[in-house]
C-alpha cells in the first residue's frame, strides 16, 4: 500500500496532540478511523512510531518521520494553495504587448485596478510597434495584444477604440496655431513617415507620403525628431498624451482617417484564469476616445 497524504495528516495530528481522540476532533474524523489510518501507516513503515498505545511519546524513528511528514504536508498545502490561486486568478502570469501610446495612456488605469484586485498575478508588459505586436502574437510569445493590425490566426479580435490622426508639430510652429489643417497646408513641408501611414487611405495624403525621405519606426524617436525641428508627422491623438506639452496636435479637416485599436486575445480554451481576468478588466474599462 502506498503512503497517502491522509496517513501523514493523521500521524501528524496524533503526534502533535498525543491523543487519538484529540487528533480525531482536529481532523473531523472518528477516533477509530484515525486509529485505522495510523495502523496502516505503521504497517507500511514496518516499525512502531509511538512508544506506547497511548500515543503520547514518539519512538526515535517516529520523531524523524514526524519531521519529514511536516515538510511534506507543508509542501502539499503550498501546492494546493497555488493550484487554487491559479484557478481563481489569484496567481498566474499574463504577457501583454501593445503599441507605445496604448501603454502610456490607456493601460495605466486598467493595470492599477487589476493589480489591486489580483496583487499576486505576474504581469509582463512590453511596448512595440504594430508589426512587432503581430509577430509576437503569431509566435505565441504573448497572451494579449493591443494594436492596429488585421486578424491573426488563433486570436479573437475586438475593436477597443478609434483614435483620429492629426498633424504633430512643435508647439511654436506656425501650423500649431491653426484650429484645423487641410492636406494642402502640408505640401512642401518635410514629412517624417512611419508604420501607421498606410492606415491613411486618403488620396490627397499620398503625395505627402511619397515625398518623405525619412522613415522612422519608433514613436518616441519620431516625437524627438519633431521636437528637434527635423520635420512634422501625422500620428493618432494618443501619441502625444499626456506629457508632450512642447508638441501640438492639430486635427485634419479634410479626412476622417483614424487608427482603430484592436484587442487580441487567445481562443477561450487557451486562456488561463489570469488571462481571462485581464481581458475582462480591459473590456470593462471606460476608455476615452478622442
Amino acid at each position: 500500500m502506498a503512503i497517502k497524504i491522509e496517513m501523514l495528516r493523521c500521524f501528524r495530528a496524533v503526534a502533535d496532540t498525543g491523543s487519538l481522540a484529540e487528533a480525531a476532533t482536529s481532523l473531523g474524523r472518528t477516533p477509530s478511523a484515525v486509529s485505522m489510518m495510523l495502523r496502516q501507516f505503521e504497517d507500511h513503515v514496518g516499525a512502531p512510531l509511538f512508544e506506547t498505545g497511548r500515543k503520547s511519546h514518539l519512538t526515535p524513528l517516529g520523531q524523524l518521520i514526524r519531521q519529514e511528514a511536516a515538510r511534506e504536508l507543508a509542501h502539499f498545502e503550498r501546492t494546493v494553495a497555488a493550484i487554487e490561486g491559479l484557478a481563481k486568478a489569484d496567481h498566474g502570469h499574463v504577457r501583454l504587448v501593445a503599441t507605445p501610446s496604448i501603454v502610456q495612456v490607456v493601460l495605466p488605469p486598467i493595470l492599477r485596478q487589476f493589480m489591486n484586485r489580483h496583487p499576486d498575478v505576474q504581469i509582463d508588459l512590453r511596448d512595440a510597434d504594430s508589426i512587432t505586436v503581430e509577430e509576437d502574437l503569431r509566435n505565441e510569445r504573448v497572451d494579449i495584444g493591443l494594436a492596429s493590425i488585421g486578424p491573426v490566426a488563433g486570436y479573437g479580435r475586438q475593436k477597443l477604440l478609434s483614435d483620429p490622426f492629426g498633424v504633430i508639430c512643435p508647439a511654436e510652429h506656425p501650423l500649431a496655431s491653426e484650429a484645423m489643417l487641410t492636406w494642402d497646408a502640408l505640401l512642401g513641408q518635410t514629412f517624417i513617415a512611419h508604420g501607421l501611414c498606410p492606415l491613411i487611405e486618403d488620396p490627397e495624403f499620398q503625395p505627402i507620403l511619397e515625398s518623405a525621405t525619412l522613415m522612422v519606426h519608433n514613436t518616441g524617436s519620431i516625437l524627438n525628431l519633431v521636437r528637434a525641428g527635423v520635420g512634422f508627422t501625422i500620428l493618432p491623438r494618443l501619441a502625444i498624451l499626456p506629457q508632450n506639452g512642447d508638441l501640438a496636435f492639430v486635427p485634419l479637416r479634410t479626412t476622417p482617417a483614424s487608427r482603430d485599436v484592436y484587442l487580441f486575445t487567445p481562443e477561450t480554451n487557451r486562456q488561463t484564469p489570469a488571462t481571462k481576468a485581464m481581458v475582462a478588466a480591459i473590456l470593462s474599462a471606460e476608455i476615452q476616445e478622442y
